[in-house]
């Protein structure tokens, strides 16, 4: 149908006059239908201003018609319409439905806008093998299964799964791994499979595991963790203590899921909550997932609308949308009334084929889960007005400077420091939106024993493969929002230390981090910077241009952090010998040890045989000692 066409409920097509806004209107109302049904409104470019429900259509078109009693919006709106489109609907229901279909669709310039339409992670039991698989899923429910959810974040689904694992030894790997394992691979061993895949359980043990993690995720957990609990008194008086520290181990895993949802209601077993809080002509709309009891996290909104609508009016739009192509919970509890609220419960009770109810609590519970909603969308719209001061017009400006295609949320500095190549440090510093993220600092104790002192290319090729290297993995188990990946990394020197960032990133074959080189200028002054970019000739900014103060402050900042970790490192080195951070060595042991081999230098580079010969020093303890020094015992990135 091209835009200079109209389309009544009757299907017929008829030329559309020449007129426009209020005039163009008032003509289109005399073919409407007094019928539910779908209105849209071009410009005379044929851009969509703005789609619309109405129980009548031609009750509610007509208000537009009338001269005088608009808001500046809608004003706007009606004098730049040149074309309108309708579609009748058997119900305001269905119009309801259609309408938010269309507003995420086509994203009109007046409507309220969700603007984050990204599906929400569920946990999977599977339900097409005879050893059903837990799993995180996204997307379509195409595959046989109970799914359980939504959650907030893929961040929030690891963190179940992996206590689910603990406490139901589900399996979690694929069937065709599952097929081709002859023996427990790891997650047996360490107590987080149950392996059926080799026979460990049989098919009915395992269906009963399957049964209480389908219960615990419907919301009957403490049935399932007293029934636990009677398993494990039971195997204790048999004197069966294997069994029983099993099903210790599990009860610890549901009471560590419990823990960690935060706020878990008392009488609420499954509700959205909804609070929105507007302020300088934004709004957040902050959303709570209760499920079994739980609470499954929660997500901030920031949809777009106009500065003259209301709070209650950008809920109430956002809503509809909201849940346009999401399974709604039994229950809607929201922090203000707003206009369709009946007919949204209506429209969510028909989609998810039972009673839905909406509301705004008044008291109890459900009231101090609504208000608890409200102060976090208060406090996160708070952030987000001081994202758009200051700081966030740097970030525009580094953006323009490196050629991103946006502001970065993550910026990672990077700098090394050692005296004379000894007692080496990396460190990593962190920025974005709301200033320096100290709780993301990262330092990084240089190991690489074939590294010659003061070699500080080496040091930064190890640093950044054990930085992007461990990225890779945790990744692995979490979508890219959820990992931390920078939008860009600066490097504190200039082509050869660049030459060595892009190196590391090509050989992990990560493709979508800017790097950057920044080079101290003559005699160091500050200033005199020069940047370097692959593909790009390297440059200098103008000396007051306030984005090149603020990579200066980055580059300092991560110069204080290395210097002040690597101070560190010395300070406790001096008058420390190795061996007193080995564990179980004391005093007599220490002396046994430099007696036999002269010094710690000389302990830490024995053999395992050789510090079994030590009188004194039994196989535990020199596997210990070898340990420490030929593995990775203090855990650092």
């Amino acid at each position: 149908m091209s835009d200079n066409d109209q389309t009544t409920d009757s299907g017929q097509e008829t030329p559309a006059p020449a007129s426009s806004g209020a005039v163009l209107i008032a003509e289109k109302v005399k073919l409407l239908p007094d019928s539910p049904g779908v209105y849209r409104m071009y410009d005379a470019k044929g851009e969509l201003l703005y789609v619309g429900k109405a129980r009548s259509l031609k009750k509610r078109v007509a208000s537009y018609a009338k001269l005088g009693g608009h808001s500046n919006r809608i004003a706007r709106m009606i004098a730049s319409t040149a074309q309108m489109e309708f579609i009748s609907t058997a119900t305001e229901t269905d119009a309801l439905l259609l309408e938010a279909n269309l507003i995420k669709r086509l994203k009109p310039r007046y409507n309220v806008l969700m603007r984050d339409d990204k599906s929400f992670p569920y946990i999977l039991l599977t339900g097409d093998h005879a050893f059903p698989q837990v799993v995180k899923h996204r997307g379509s429910r195409s595959r046989p299964g109970d799914y359980f959810g939504p959650f907030a974040s893929a961040g929030a689904v690891t963190a179940t799964l992996n206590a689910l694992q603990r406490a139901f030894l589900l399996r979690s790997c694929s069937d065709s791994v599952f097929e081709s394992r002859t023996r427990p691979c790891l997650l047996f061993q360490i107590k987080r499979c149950s392996a059926p895949c080799t026979g460990e359980i049989d098919e009915k043990g395992y269906a009963e595991l399957v049964a209480e993690a389908g219960a615990f995720l419907k919301g009957r957990s403490r049935k399932t963790q007293q029934q636990l609990v009677e398993l494990m008194d039971k195997a204790s008086a048999d004197l069966d203590f294997e069994r029983a520290a099993i099903y210790r181990d599990r009860i610890r895993a549901l009471t560590q899921i419990q823990q960690h949802q935060g706020i878990n209601p008392r009488t609420v077993t499954e509700a959205d909550v909804f609070a929105a809080w507007s302020e300088g002509g934004q709004t957040c709309v902050q959303v709570f997932f209760f499920r079994a009891g739980q609470n499954w996290g929660n997500r901030a909104y920031f949809p777009r609308h106009d500065k003259e609508l209301s709070t209650e009016e950008v809920l109430d739009a956002f809503l509809a949308q909201f849940y346009e192509d999401r399974p709604p919970p039994r229950m809607v509890l929201l922090s203000h009334e707003v206009p369709g609220q009946a007919l949204l419960a209506e429209a969510l009770t028909i989609r998810g084929g039972r009673k839905v109810a909406v509301g705004r609590p008044r008291r109890g519970e459900k009231r101090e889960l609504v208000d608890h909603a409200l102060t976090n969308a208060r406090e996160a719209l708070g952030r987000r007005l001081a994202e758009s001061s200051t700081q966030r017009k740097l970030l525009e400006g580094v953006a323009e400077v490196f050629g991103l295609e946006q502001p970065p949320r993550r910026i990672e500095v990077y700098d090394n420091s050692h005296i004379s190549g000894t007692k080496p440090v990396g460190g990593m510093i962190v920025a974005g939106p709301e200033g320096f993220m100290k709780n993301q600092y990262r330092k990084f104790n240089i190991k690489g024993e074939d590294i010659e002192p003061g070699d500080d290319y080496a040091m930064m090729r190890e640093v950044l493969t054990r930085r992007f290297t461990r990225l890779l993995k945790e990744s692995e188990s979490a979508t890219d929002s959820e990992t931390l990946w920078p939008d860009l990394i600066l490097i504190d020197g200039g082509a050869g230390q660049l030459k060595v960032a892009l190196d590391v990133l090509a050989e992990l074959g990560i493709g979508n981090v800017m790097a950057v080189g920044v080079a101290k200028g003559p005699e160091r002054d500050a200033g005199r910077e020069r940047f370097f970019m692959a593909e790009r000739q390297d440059f200098m900014m103008e000396p007051r241009n306030p984005v090149l103060y603020y990579l200066q402050r980055l580059r300092d900042e991560a110069h204080r952090y290395a210097i002040g970790s690597h101070r560190a490192r010395r300070s406790k080195a001096i008058g420390v010998n190795p061996l007193d951070e080995v564990p179980g060595i004391g005093p007599g042991r220490k002396r046994a040890l430099l007696q036999h081999f002269g010094s710690a230098r000389a302990v830490a580079r024995a053999g395992l045989s050789d510090l079994e010969a030590v009188d004194g020093i039994s196989a535990r303890v020199a596997r210990a000692v070898y340990d420490h020094f030929h593995g990775n015992p203090d855990g650092s990135p």
